[in-house]
Formats: structure tokens, sequence, C-alpha cells
């Protein structure tokens, strides 16, 4: 994958902000700078999102516009540039879902991209671009359906001059106009050329589908990007290559924050096979090769003398005497109530007038994201001022911005390209010294030379910000029939947006207490809080970010409590829930799945003893519950299935969100059985996959879905299958055990045979 700068020249600046939205294509700048094919049929329109009727212009001046990029090619193929990354979560399908949907046209006849840096491709409400969270098809769908509705009107104007009829006698087909009084049809690729030049609608005027109508959404669309993955043919950003490049690998400091004192053999490093230069970077030795290989094992090589972190850095440091251990003595033993982050009714009063209270304390662990493609990234200086660089990311406006401040060059000369990502669970957004670029510019710089550096996987394991550890202190009270009347939970911890802006957010982090906060269950009397503890270790989002550890623990305090009540903890969520048509509906979905709810311990037809468990969690706009069933074989907890039931409210493809369902499951089954990420004198125990086990295949459990269209507001789709997974396995783990598990990963425990 080579690019030139002239290739590469971007047309953001030169996209319309006014309020009309306009056709690009007649200022004839992108048939220029873009590559487009001749004669296509270029739309890349402004939409106003969100807009009421007698705004402000002040108001509307602050309005989102949607600039996505369309190329209707005269062989029919359809270009669409997606304003959200693809990782293997199925954005591109799905964004050719949408347009083609309201266009018109078949989503295999769709060649889907990585749209460039650039406001005009902010096409959330909420004023971000981030390929995270859940959003993007959730956020992409109105304006994504809007853009397909506008060419398709486009083309039937173009098919109305063509034929000489009126707009009114013509309708399409997948791919053409139709005349239907008179069997004459063309093609999009054939009216392309005539769209060229037609004023783009205005919106407003332009009538989407009713929901009845659609062909495509909601049905299980193949996926664009499985066949050039499963070929090989695709490049990640650790593929990328240019002329005259050199490769680099590095040596970091075991404990981020530590200095280069000397290194004792740079004389025989720069001897070594392949190697071009040895250099000095913030925290790290760097060796720039011919080849990665030799790069590798010059830099591993390097005898260096490491000096501690000057004293009073604000930078986040790692002290020498640092361990997991002691930090979670240290967030079980921190004083105090916390912050308040929700608050109903009088827990303390509650409390006090409680049949039964309940206490407990659980903790979780921190975790890798430990993505398949190790981080990477390659920067070229060009002639003309510019920078080019590949790199893997899941916010391209932000990492421009950051590029160019290391770069000391104008955003606007920041060239970004961004090749598929070869897995992420939030792995790729700014994470300061966790993101390899900033040693690939300053090494560019220094060279003269295009730079590829790559950071082995036992770099990435030192210096991969991680989610965070937790420690939550509980309280529920119950009354005389055993039902749950308080419950309070005051959790110690860093939130990771705290630790990514190494600063204590005011009142407290949001994503430090998700999944505490915001549950469905009707427990009059309740407390969520906050108390902020700070950790040297940088902190990152991983996938469905405070949930994926905030869901375990409450949802497992749930059954122990419903376990000191008395009552039954399915049948205890069905009664919390009473009222709630949509979370009733879904929990009695999952027990249907299941074959109908039953606790155990019972024997299985294979002989062996097991017991299940359930949970439930409301992440990112969707709601999901899951029941987990266990044994015990050879010490191990091997869980055999897991039923999910999931309601993102719609749907726009069914394969692609049961896929999603499989792979959270999997990364839920890997965090609570095995995955936990320790240190001890400062540094990671594990450097690589040897001593950081994730899952096995031979551990994966069946998977069973259902899918439940609510019809509520979209919701998302990639992270929120798996928070209801771990609290499920080890429920019923307790279950079957009659051990209370309060800490992740399984593997701390000892379990008989």
């Amino acid at each position: 994958m080579s690019h030139s700068a002239e290739d590469i020249a971007t047309p953001l600046d030169e996209f319309p902000t006014g309020e009309t939205p306009t056709n690009l294509s007649r200022r004839q700048f992108l048939l220029a700078s873009a590559g487009v094919m001749a004669g296509a049929f270029v739309l890349g329109v402004g939409l106003p999102l969100g807009m009421a009727r007698g705004q402000t212009p002040a108001a509307a001046a602050r309005r989102m516009r949607v600039p996505a990029f369309l190329e209707i090619r005269p062989d029919n193929t359809i270009r669409l540039q997606s304003p959200f990354i693809e990782g293997g979560q199925g954005t591109f399908t799905a964004m050719a879902q949408i347009v083609g949907e309201e266009l018109d046209a078949d989503p295999a006849t769709f060649v889907v991209e990585n749209a460039p840096p650039g406001k005009e491709y902010t096409v959330m409400a909420n004023g971000m671009r981030i390929t995270g969270g859940s959003m993007s098809v959730r956020f992409g769908y109105p304006p994504m359906r809007q853009l397909g509705a506008l060419a398709r009107a486009m083309l039937l104007e173009a098919g109305s001059k063509h034929f000489g009829v009126p707009v009114a006698q013509l309708t399409t087909e997948p791919g053409k106009v139709v005349h239907k009084a008179s069997g004459r049809s063309a093609s999009y690729g054939e009216l392309a050329p005539h769209a060229l030049d037609l004023p783009v609608p205005d919106p407003a005027s332009v009538k989407l589908k009713d929901p009845s109508q659609f062909r495509w959404i909601g049905k299980p669309v193949k996926r664009l990007d499985a066949y050039d993955k499963s070929t090989g043919k695709v490049i990640y950003s650790i593929d990328t290559q240019v002329d005259g490049m050199l490769q680099a690998a590095v040596q970091h400091a075991p404990r981020y924050g530590m200095t280069i004192g000397s290194i004792r053999n740079e004389d025989q490093l720069k001897a070594m096979t392949g190697v071009h230069s040895v250099h000095r970077l913030p925290g790290a030795v760097a060796v720039v090769a011919d080849r990665w290989w030799n790069a590798k094992r010059a830099a591993e090589a390097a005898q260096v003398d490491w000096q501690e972190a000057p004293t009073g850095s604000s930078q986040r440091t790692m002290p020498a005497d640092f361990s997991t251990k002691a930090y979670e003595q240290q967030l079980a033993s921190t004083p105090g109530d916390g912050v308040t982050a929700e608050s109903a009714g009088d827990v303390a009063g509650a409390l006090k007038k409680a049949h039964t209270v309940v206490s407990a304390t659980y903790a979780t662990q921190y975790v890798h994201h430990a993505q398949l493609e190790p981080p990477s990234a390659l920067a070229r200086f060009n002639p003309d001022g510019t920078l080019e660089i590949w790199l893997p990311n899941q916010a391209p406006d932000l990492f421009q911005a950051d590029i160019a401040k290391h770069a000391g060059i104008d955003p606007q000369k920041v060239i970004l390209h961004q090749p598929l990502l070869g897995g992420f669970f939030g792995r790729h957004f700014l994470y300061g010294p966790g993101n390899p670029y900033p040693q690939a510019i300053q090494l560019a710089k220094a060279t003269g030379r295009p730079i590829k550096l790559i950071w082995s996987r036992e770099e990435e394991f030192l210096r991969d910000p991680m989610r965070p550890m937790a420690v939550v202190h509980f309280k529920g009270g119950l009354d005389a029939n055993g039902m749950p009347v308080a419950i309070e939970a005051v959790s110690a911890t860093e939130g990771p947006a705290e630790g990514i802006a190494n600063k204590r957010s005011k009142p407290f982090d949001d994503s430090a207490v998700e999944g505490l906060t915001g549950k469905a269950y009707a427990i009059p009397n309740r407390r969520i809080a906050q108390l902020y503890v700070k950790t040297p270790a940088m902190l990152a989002y991983w996938r469905s970010v405070g949930h994926s550890m905030n869901d375990f623990l409450y949802e497992s305090f749930l059954d122990e409590l419903a376990d000191k009540g008395g009552q039954d903890p399915y049948e205890l969520r069905m009664h919390l829930l009473k009222g709630n048509q949509r979370l009733t509906h879904l929990l009695q979905a999952v027990g249907e799945l299941s074959g109908g709810w039953k606790r155990g311990p019972f024997t299985a037809a294979d002989g062996s003893r097991r017991a299940r468990g359930v949970a439930m969690a409301s992440p990112f706009g969707s709601e999901a519950a899951a029941i987990a069933e266990v044994s015990i074989e050879h010490g191990k907890v091997k869980v055999h299935d897991v039923w999910e039931a999931i309601d993102p409210g719609s749907i726009v493809n069914p394969a692609i969100i049961e896929a999603q369902v499989h792979g959270a499951v999997a990364l839920g089954l890997s965090e609570v059985l095995l995955e936990e990420a320790v240190y001890e004198h400062g540094v990671p125990r594990a450097r690589n996959y040897d001593m950081y086990p994730i899952l096995p295949p031979d551990r994966m459990a069946n998977v069973h879905v259902r899918i439940v269209q609510s019809g509520a507001t979209m919701g998302g789709i990639g992270e929120p299958p798996l928070p209801a997974t771990p609290p499920a396995v080890a429920n019923a783990v307790s279950q079957l055990t009659g051990k209370r598990i309060r800490s992740m990963p399984l593997s701390r425990y000892s379990f008989d045979t």
C-alpha cells in the first residue's frame, strides 16, 4: 500500500459549509483530487442534523453537518467513504446497507473506505467523530439514510431528463431507474454523468422509506470485508510499505517515566547486521535498520542504564514498588464515602430499618487489550512539507491534531492514512506514551527517511494502557420477606477517562461507575458513589468500558442479596423489573432461549454436575440478559453454554449482531476466567501471551443468541453483549460450588473436582 501526497490530497477544507447542500462534482475539485473515476456521480453534501424549525442563526451555526462522500461509478459500483473505522465489527457493511436501502442499491455493489479526517465527516449528533462506544451504526443511521435518499432523488431527476418523462412516472429497482410505462430503464452508472450537475435537493423534501419497505435493513447481508480478510488481501498498518523506508524497533524503559542514562554497548549495536542508526527517545531506545527483524534484535540487545523519573514530574510515572496486589489493598482500605453519582430515597435510613443488612467487598482487575495486531506506525515527510502517516486509530481528527503537534506542522499538512484495524477493543485512542506514532515521527525526522515502527508484543505489553482496577464496597438491605429495599455501592477507583486525562474528573468519572449506575431494578433506596484513588498505571478504555467490570460487581452482589433473602435470582430480577415491559420481556426471552430457567445444581446428560447463573446489563443504549451454564472440570471452571438475549431497539444486520454477541461473549469469558494484568516491582509480570492467557478455543462455550427488537431508540451492539456474561458465569459458579465469587478472574480461585 503506497500512496503519494498527490493521491491523498485532502479536500476537507473545500467541502461546503453553507446551509445549502452542494453537489461537489460541480466544483470539479473531487474529480481532480480524490481519484474519482471519470463519469462518476459524486455526492458530498452538508446535511443539517437535529435541526428544528425556528432555530436561531446562532443555534444553526452549531449544528453538525453530514458530508458523506458517495461516488456512483459508470460500472455501477458505489464508493462510500465511511465516517466510522472498520476493525472487524462490520461497520462498512452496515453503512452500505443503510445508504443502499435509501439509494436502492445492492450493498454488495459498494466499495467502502475509511473517510479521511475532517469536520465534515462528523456525523454524530453529539459532535464527536470516534469509532467506539458502540455508536457507529446508531449515530450514523439517520444521516446515512438521508445521504442515500438524496442520491436516489438526483438519479431519478437525471432519469427524468434522460427519458423525457416526469419524475413522478419513474421509480427505482436496485441499481437502476425504471420507467414502467415504457419498459425502459437505465442503470445508475449510465445516469451518473447526467446527475453530475444537478442541484442537490433540500434534504427536507426527500422522503425516507417506511421500514415496512426495507429490502436490506434488518436482513443478514453478507459482510463486505470478509473475502479480502479471509484471503489475506487486506493491508493492515503493520503491512504498509513505501519506497525508501527503514524499519524501527524499540526497547522501552522497564517503568514509564524513566529516562536513558547511557547505552553501554551502543557501538556494538551500530555494528550489528542491517543497523542504520541508534536513537534516544523519551523513555525508549530505538534502532533503525533495513529490516524490522534486524532492528528488533539490536533493540533487544541494547544495554541501557535507565534513570529514575525526575521528582515532581507532572507526567504519570510508575514507581519501583508498585504492585497490583498492594494497590488492591490500598483501594480496599481507602476511607471515605466517595462522591455520589446516583441516589434515590434514603439509603442510610433504609439500611438502619432493614431486617437484614448484607455487606461485601468486590474487586476487578487490570486487563490488557491484547488485540491481535501489535501497534505500528509508518511516517514519511514529503518535500512539500506534508507528513504522511499510516496508523490504526479510532478517532481520525484527534489523531491528526496530535500528530501535527508532535511533528510541529499545521494539521492540514498531516495526511493520515487509516488502514483497517487488526482488532481494537478500545486500544486505538490517544493514550500518550501508549501510542507508537510520536516515536515514528521523531525517527523519520532524525533519519530523513520514511520509518515504519512496530512494537513487538513484549514492548506492547509494557506500554499498553489498561482497563482500571476497582474495589467496590456494597451494602444491601433486605426486608422481612428477603426483598431488597436498599443498595449502596462505593467504588474506589480511578476511572479510565480520568486516567487518560491524567486528572480527576469533577465531580466523578461517569465511565468509572457506569454499570453500577443506571440499573433498572426497582430498589427504592440506592446510592452509587466513586471514591477517587489515583493509580500510577496508564489507563484506557476497554470493550464496554466501565460496564465490563461494574456489571460483574453489581449483578454478582444482587445474587448474593438473593441468596441471603432466600430468593431465586431469576425470580428476584423478574420481581424487581415488574412494570418494565421491555426488560421483563428480555428476561423471559433469555429464559425461554435456555430451555427454561433452572438454577441447579443438577446433573447433565453427560453425568457432570452443573449450575446456571443469570445477569443483565444496560450498556450503550441496549439491553442484554445472559444465562450461563457451568461445571467444574479438573479444578477449572468449564462454561458449557451461554444464552444471551439482546435488545438494541431496532437493527440493521442480524448476522453481524449475532457475530458481535459471539465475540463479546468470548471476550467476557476470557475476562472472567483468565485475563489479569499483574504488576510486581513496577513492571508487568506478563510480556506476552505465555504469561497473559486469553480464552483458548477449547474453553469457548456454545453461544445461543436471540435478538429482540422492542422498537426502542436504536442502541449500540459492539459492546453491549459483553457485560452480562462475566456475572452470569460467576453466579453459576457460586451456586455450583457454594463459594461466593467476588473478584475476577476465576483462575484466582481453586475448585474441587
